[in-house]
């Protein structure tokens, strides 16, 4: 087993993360961030490994040698019992395969996706190599002598997406559904603002006692943390609802307005962001479109 680090990271200064380090979060939870960072990916992936004799990683990571290097010394001698997906982006399943290859484990957790489409990925890409021995549906279960982990459907950032729900500690993986450090770009075709308004909602239901996200710090307080990013989103969809009331426009034109102040280079993906709430303004009856115009749908008063 490699020698276990103490998680002291800043979340103000991603350079104090430590990477291809093992950190100890928990008696059943430990932590390997992938040296993958990136205005996306804030500090990278970060891999986790559950139990304690026989384990389970959830989220290997990226296909990169230095990464999976770091899992085979940190996982050590000891069994693993499966390799669990969150979902099929390149920086969170493609060193699966290697890893069952090294470990005998099978890959277990979300479905198979590859989307194709004429639109500019802000997201990372699609795995398409992904291949799962086995494929988790909502409520579904892997376990281990001393842990179970439950597969929770959190559809929306992608439509496979899974958290995976730690029952021996109230713990939650939530992938990039919910991140310790941004909101989740949720980019169509595939992202879908309805499907991840109603997964947040699902998960502000739920008692979990804290969130291992893929991407940033652990979330001490969920239930805060989720009302809030509902709170966020529904928020956007009331800016776009008053900017198309005064006049139609195109998504190019909203995007300066909505997002004045953040870093120019990220507004493709809020761009991507945006076009996901008019989707679903549109299907809930609230904006139409007209080529790349849209327009706010004024309800009329009945007359008398």
């Amino acid at each position: 087993m490699a020698e276990m680090a103490s998680p002291e990271q800043d979340p103000r200064n991603p350079a104090s993360w430590p990477t291809g380090q093992c950190e100890q979060l928990e008696p059943l939870v430990a932590r390997v961030l992938a040296p993958n960072p990136s205005a996306f990916t804030y500090t990278g992936t970060q891999t986790y490994l559950v139990g304690t004799d026989k384990l389970a990683v959830i989220d290997p990571g990226p296909a990169d040698a230095r990464h999976i290097e770091a899992l085979l010394a940190a996982i050590g001698g000891r069994d693993v019992v499966a390799i669990m997906c969150t979902h099929t982006h390149r920086d969170h399943s493609p060193a699966a395969a290697p890893l069952a290859q090294a470990t005998g484990a099978p890959i277990v957790g979300c479905a198979p996706l590859v989307i194709d489409s004429d639109e500019p990925r802000m997201d990372a890409a699609f795995d398409r190599d992904y291949a799962p021995d086995r494929i988790l549906a909502d409520g579904e279960a892997v376990a281990g002598p001393d842990w179970t982990l439950r597969a929770v459907a959190t559809p929306g950032h992608t439509s496979n997406h899974l958290c995976f729900a730690l029952e021996e500690s109230g713990a939650l993986f939530t992938g990039d559904h919910v991140m310790g450090w941004s909101t989740s770009v949720v980019v169509p075709p595939d992202g879908d603002m309805g499907d991840y308004l109603a997964s947040l909602a699902l998960l502000y239901e739920r008692a979990d006692s804290v969130y291992y996200p893929a991407h940033g710090p652990a979330v001490e307080k969920p239930r805060q943390l989720v009302r809030g990013m509902i709170g966020h989103r529904r928020a956007r969809e009331k800016q776009i609802g008053k900017l198309l009331a005064g006049q139609a426009q195109a998504i190019a034109d909203l995007v300066p307005v909505m997002y004045k102040g953040v870093d120019e280079r990220l507004w493709p993906a809020a761009s991507m962001s945006v076009k996901a709430h008019l989707i679903d303004m549109e299907q809930r009856g609230l904006v139409s479109r007209s080529g790349d115009i849209w327009t706010a749908i004024h309800e009329t008063e009945p007359t008398a």
